[in-house]
């Protein structure tokens, strides 16, 4: 599990990441990253929708997501800010799968 300063919390954070944030898509998820001036350790978010699935889908993506995420946290550069939004195909799709695709995304936005 994500520590809490590893994690955005306000709607406001999010909604400033996804507007402001450079945008790498994959085919199951879509990655915004923003980096802050400071050097506080990145941050995560995650938008997983209805259209992904019943509510025992969506926690689970978003539970495979945040561990995704946990195991890169040593590669985002500090001061990130990372929102990932899963698509309806992120429901069908394997661990393997989903850690390749964040792997990359990130690799391209905030390494």
């Amino acid at each position: 599990m994500l520590a809490k300063p590893n994690r955005l919390t306000d709607g406001a954070e999010y909604k400033a990441v996804v507007r402001r944030g450079a945008r790498a898509s994959g085919v199951h998820t879509i990655t915004y990253v923003v980096s802050r001036e400071d050097s506080a350790s990145p941050r995560f978010g995650f938008i997983v929708s209805r259209q992904v699935g019943s509510a025992v889908v969506r926690n689970r993506v978003r539970r495979r997501l945040k561990a995704v995420c946990l195991s890169a946290l040593p590669r985002v550069r500090a001061g990130s800010e990372v929102v990932i939004r899963a698509l309806p195909s992120a429901a069908d799709a394997t661990f393997d799968a989903l850690e390749n695709e964040v792997f990359s995304s990130l690799a391209r936005r905030a390494a």
